[in-house]
């Protein structure tokens, strides 16, 4: 149910400019060589499995700022839907619009039949390259959630 191609691990992330809060654009080379970047591929604002993986890792925002990163959520929803959703738990790190689906193919987690992307969690290097992948089998299983602890282990092993 996910797409055919895949994006491996030391490979070039693509770029993306995609609209976060306010209709802001947001682009991966504004953090290349400065943050690692962790982006957070979640399914649908609003939807139950969402709404409990988005506040958990807002939970652990301090620890992936204490390991140079900064954390990016994207959904194919609205930037003007993301912003809504972000208030309810109070999220800190933007969630960005891939309206046009563009990124999530470019990821490799675009499920074009349902019309949205898995949910999936990539840690880029500052150097951009893709430092960890954790892709869910399953994205609407709550026991299928990418892990918050691969990621800051990924982190942590990063220079």
């Amino acid at each position: 149910m996910q797409a055919t191609a895949s994006l491996e691990i030391g490979q070039a992330a693509p770029e993306f400019k995609l609209k976060g809060p306010g209709g802001q654009f947001v682009t991966l080379s504004e953090y290349r060589g400065r943050k690692n970047v962790v982006r957070v591929f979640y399914p649908l604002a609003f939807s139950p499995v969402c709404s409990h993986q988005l506040p958990a890792i807002e939970k652990e925002i301090a620890r992936s700022a204490g390991l140079d990163a900064t954390v990016l959520g994207v959904s194919v929803d609205s930037h003007y839907s993301n912003t809504a959703f972000a208030e309810r738990p109070r999220l800190s790190f933007p969630l960005l619009s891939d309206f046009k689906r563009e990124t999530s193919a470019a990821y490799a987690v675009l499920i074009a039949e349902a019309g949205h992307s898995g949910r999936a969690i990539f840690v880029v290097a500052k150097q951009g390259k893709v430092a960890c992948r954790d892709v869910s089998p399953a994205f609407g299983d709550m026991a299928q959630i990418p892990s918050g602890d691969r990621v800051l282990a990924a982190l942590a092993g990063l220079e």
